[in-house]
């Protein structure tokens, strides 16, 4: 968020290449970082801290000096480890043999789903995604629902069977054949069969949960808009 401009040496001239408008730098994003006195002896800002400090001050001899102080104690450490045969085993990286190149042990590679995922967070060194499981649940509890209510009418088609093959000639017995239009066999159901069946809403909480994914949605949707808006 600050200027940005082009040096020309041959003739000393400056051009301004980038100049962020005040609305740009109300935008700027804020830096969250582990406070000083929370972090390890390894993390980078404790361990750099007299190099930064002489670069701040402007001293450029007291950072070279503080760098090599830094670089020849990790040289003689390695140095202690092969002769003591010991392994060094890095927390959270591993050395990928077939592209000798060091992997972050916890990469999660999958697609961001916009419906279950929340948000992306870093905890002891290690990248966890927040999530909300609701579609999973939404669907574990909605196919329960639909068994329930297959059993029902497997359970209504028999009684209404059996009524159809009872010998008694009453008007009772045509009333009831004639009001057993239901099919004699059921078989998996899809949402549309459901519909047929006379049953759109599985119940209060399946609709409650959906009604919950589509404000979901529509917020990320949101989200994902402004997004891009701010990128343009």
């Amino acid at each position: 968020d600050g200027e940005v401009h082009i040096n020309e040496l041959k003739n000393g001239s400056t051009e301004v290449f980038w100049n962020p408008t005040s609305e740009v730098r109300r935008q700027r994003l804020k830096r969250h970082i582990v406070l000083f006195e929370e972090q390890t002896d390894f993390e980078s800002e404790r361990l750099w801290q007299h190099v930064t400090s002489a670069i701040n001050k402007g001293d450029q001899h007291k950072a070279t000096q503080e760098k090599f102080v830094l670089e020849e104690e990790q040289r003689n450490a390695a140095r202690e480890r092969r002769e003591s045969g010991a392994e060094w085993k890095p927390l959270l990286f591993r050395h990928d043999g077939g592209t000798d190149e060091w992997r972050y042990k916890y990469e999660d590679l999958r697609p961001w789903d916009p419906l279950n995922d929340i948000a992306q967070f870093e905890k002891d060194g290690i990248l966890q995604t927040m999530e909300r499981h609701l579609s999973t649940r939404m669907s574990n509890h909605k196919a329960t629902c639909i068994n329930n209510q297959i059993t029902r009418h497997k359970r209504s088609a028999k009684d209404c069977r059996r009524r159809k093959t009872s010998d008694q000639p009453s008007n009772h017995s045509q009333n009831t054949e004639s009001s057993c239009s239901t099919p004699e066999s059921v078989q998996e159901l899809s949402d549309d069969d459901g519909k047929y069946l006379g049953f759109e809403s599985l119940c209060a909480q399946c609709g409650k949960e959906m009604n919950h994914l589509k404000e979901i949605h529509s917020a990320v949707l949101s989200l994902q808009k402004a997004q891009q808006d701010i990128h343009r």
